[in-house]
């Protein structure tokens, strides 16, 4: 028997899908809405914690990796 009790996790809705958040807001120009996808040391986060399809995930990803490029997004936390 195991002793680990196996939570439900439900899983969580995509907010692009699910029309909380514009779908034209995935650009690399709207950084304050791609730094919610960015942790604090400037990894994107994956879909499995945002809950994003992996449609948007790939869309995410490469906005942030363009706005990076043009320096509207660091690329690692400030030292």
């Amino acid at each position: 028997m195991s002793w680990r009790t196996k939570s439900k996790n439900k899983k969580k809705a995509c907010p692009f899908t699910s029309g909380r958040v514009p779908v034209k807001s995935i650009d690399y120009k709207n950084y304050r809405m791609l730094r919610k996808f960015v942790t604090e040391t400037g990894k994107i986060v994956p879909s499995r914690m945002t809950g994003v399809t992996n449609y948007y995930q790939h869309k995410i990803s490469n906005q942030i990796q363009l706005a990076r490029y043009l320096a509207l997004i660091p690329y690692c936390d400030n030292h």
